[in-house]
């Protein structure tokens, strides 16, 4: 690229370094248009889907892992109650979410985006749509779930409910429940933000009630009908 700003520069009798500000700078604005028809293709088919949780977890968890089969009972679960089911669109726990939710016979929505390695679109989900940007993304979980749920994934598990807990404590959005399923894996989480977090006063007692830890799925569904209604 540089060569060839290089050449095009002198031709126009431009700096090189200035044609390549230029450059990047046409490039920022069609990429602003790019977002934003992702933000309109999402609100135009999420528009109607209301009530809807969105279910997180490991990428890597295969069909024949217990941890899959119980993502698969919360989110058929969900559905029977009426509650839709959104993932990020992928294998692992986001496929089981899907299939859950088809099962029971709501809505399965599944966020995909094209990352290099792991993410395959699953095939329970009903309703897909495409990503490349990832807080475009995550504009969609935050605004069309009444309630978050976290099965034992890694850092993009994290990444989505921190910054949930984040907005809900800075009251950027409204509250709504957010669950860790597994107390054996979540435990040792939780720990260290007790003893490191909330001991060195970074945080408020207040936030770590922000988070419930659930292992029963009749327990997560019965939990999420008392602060959402169908």
């Amino acid at each position: 690229m540089r060569n060839q700003a290089n050449e095009l520069g002198k031709g126009r009798g431009m700096p090189e370094r200035q044609y390549i500000i230029d450059a990047l700078t046409i490039q920022d604005s069609w990429r602003l248009f790019k977002i934003l028809a992702e933000l309109v293709d999402g609100f135009e088919k999420l528009s109607e889907l209301y009530p809807a949780v969105s279910i997180f977890g490991s990428a890597r968890v295969k069909p024949e892992d217990e941890t899959y089969e119980k993502t698969v009972v919360i989110a058929r679960k969900l559905a029977e109650n009426g509650y839709h089911v959104i993932t990020g669109g992928g294998p692992g726990i986001m496929e089981a979410g899907n299939r859950g939710a088809r099962e029971g016979g709501a809505k399965s929505v599944g966020l995909n985006i094209e990352l290099p390695l792991e993410q395959e679109p699953n095939p329970y989900a009903d309703l897909r749509l495409d990503f490349q940007y990832f807080f475009v993304r995550k504009v969609m979980f935050v605004k069309y779930a009444q309630a978050y749920i976290g099965m034992p994934g890694g850092l993009g598990t994290l990444d989505e409910i921190f910054e949930a807990l984040t907005l809900i404590q800075t009251r950027r959005i409204k509250p709504f429940p957010v669950i860790l399923v597994g107390k054996e894996h979540w435990k040792g989480l939780i720990g260290w933000l007790k003893d490191r977090l909330l001991a060195s006063r970074y945080i408020s007692p207040e936030d770590l009630s922000l988070v419930t830890i659930l292992d029963d799925p009749e327990e997560i569904v019965q939990h999420i009908k008392r602060y959402v209604i169908v």
